[in-house]
């Protein structure tokens, strides 16, 4: 789910926040990418299409086929994405996979009596509430990566959080996910509509946190308090609370304590029981794997393996297959050029005092004095 309305409110307050990019700007930057949303979008796009592509067996193989090709289209491009899976869902979400799971006991009895009345729209829209990834799609998926030559990391718990403390470290650019909550985590930067903008011919949209919290005034603590109320995976929010009232709420209590207390309940009604403050661990300090710890390698495609596992009982085109992989083979060894950034390593907070600037330029004026050679261009 993420975080609801969040993406507008950013938007409305702090459009300086986003920006809008084309794909080749990624060129020789590290994406971490949310795998499963991802397998969510080939699995929904097929499916909306009347049916899903399968094996000789009659499982579906749309994942895998999504993977594929747009996997070496961003690899085309330039891009070196790193893909990031799920781990265990922490405690806190069991009553959000208990929602998703009622809500498609519903929509398949919605699905059954849309087709028995044979209503089209209804049947695509019932059929979309659906999808959901397995576990099962997670793993081929990660097989056909590691085929592919292309790294991808098991998150111990949320892959978002996983992608976050990679960006913050400085393993990877951004994360790549439609989900807002990956900026709650703490992500630097967040890409939204990277992995289907040249499908779609859509820009990417690229949102700044630091820009994001400067535009909404707020620090990141209180930032997070302002996602739990507009609701978020972990706890309930607070009927009759929507974005626009939030957000005058948090920058005049600036806490969830603070705002309990000043609330008029009768009128908005705390959730009973409200576990606020373990869903603000959840965000504050979620469970990762140390991103110091993580190699990140992308190697050569294995062009055979790659046709005895597509191809056959998974019916792929060998052909296309072979033609992916020489793909993969070509866009490696030719992105050798780099970033010019990437050759300088760019501190945190290192904007220079004025007293700094002086004392640089007073060594520099010092220096042409003591050495009188004029300046030239360097060797």
């Amino acid at each position: 789910m993420g975080i609801l309305g969040l993406a507008k409110l950013i938007a409305d307050i702090a459009p300086n926040a986003i920006k809008e990019q084309e794909l080749k700007h990624y060129f020789g930057r590290k994406i971490a990418i949310d795998a499963s949303m991802c397998l969510y979008q080939f699995l929904i796009a097929v499916r909306s299409e009347g049916a899903q592509l399968t094996s000789v067996d009659g499982e579906t193989t749309s994942h895998l086929m999504g993977m594929f090709y747009r996997t070496i289209r961003l690899v085309e491009q330039g891009i070196k994405p790193v893909y990031v899976f799920d781990g265990k869902p922490p405690n806190l979400k069991g009553g959000e996979l208990a929602k998703r799971a009622e809500k498609r006991d519903e929509a398949q009895k919605l699905l059954q009596a849309a087709e028995e009345a044979g209503n089209a729209e209804d049947i695509e829209k019932f059929n979309r509430r659906l999808v959901k990834v397995t576990k099962e799609h997670a793993d081929e998926a990660k097989q056909l990566l590691k085929l592919m030559g292309i790294p991808y990391i098991d998150a111990p718990c949320e892959a978002e959080a996983q992608c976050a403390a990679m960006v913050k470290a400085g393993k990877v650019f951004a994360t790549a996910t439609e989900d807002m909550d990956a900026l709650t985590f703490g992500c630097n930067i967040l890409l939204r509509r990277l992995t289907f903008s040249e499908a779609r011919k859509m820009p990417v949209q690229e949102f700044h946190q630091d820009k994001v919290l400067e535009g909404l005034e707020l620090s990141h603590d209180e930032f997070i308090d302002l996602c739990i109320m507009l609701g978020c995976d972990y706890t309930n929010s607070i009927k009759g609370v929507g974005p626009k009232r939030a957000i005058e709420l948090i920058k005049t209590h600036r806490t969830l304590e603070k705002i309990i207390e000043n609330l008029d309940t009768k009128k908005f009604p705390i959730p009973e029981d409200w576990n606020y403050k373990q869903a603000r661990l959840l965000f504050q300090e979620p469970e990762v794997t140390d991103p110091e710890t993580i190699d990140l390698k992308w190697i050569e495609p294995d062009e055979e393996n790659l046709v005895k596992y597509l191809c056959g009982d998974k019916q792929f085109n060998e052909e296309r297959v072979r033609n992916g992989a020489k793909k993969l083979h070509k866009a490696r060894n030719t992105s050798t050029q780099g970033r010019l950034d990437t050759f300088f390593k760019v501190l945190p907070n290192s904007t220079p005092t004025k007293r700094k600037i002086e004392e640089t330029k007073g060594t520099t004026k010092k220096t042409k004095k003591n050495t009188g050679k004029p300046r030239g261009r360097p060797k």
